[in-house]
């Protein structure tokens, strides 16, 4: 198992990418369609704003626990935020 980033397999990581974007991009509409703030957001679920903001953009991923705490905040099913 790879354990630096060089070693990961580049289509892989491109994958991965392409993850982060769909489901930032699925938190960011859930979250405008109930008109609430990144920073309410943040409050209700406990991840930090900067962190809300870097996973809204895809340039964050996140632990399986924090997206459940997403989830649970914008009432939503977690598969909802999954592609």
């Amino acid at each position: 198992m790879p354990t630096r980033p060089s070693q990961n397999n580049p289509e892989r990581v491109a994958k991965w990418e392409a993850w982060r974007l769909e489901v930032g991009t699925r938190i960011r509409d859930v979250r405008l369609s109930q008109e609430m703030t990144q920073e309410s957001l943040a409050l209700r679920s406990g991840v930090t704003r900067n962190v809300l903001i870097d996973v809204e953009h895809g340039r964050r991923g996140l632990l399986f626990e924090r997206l459940l705490d997403i989830a649970e905040a914008l009432e939503v099913a977690p598969a909802e935020l999954l592609p």
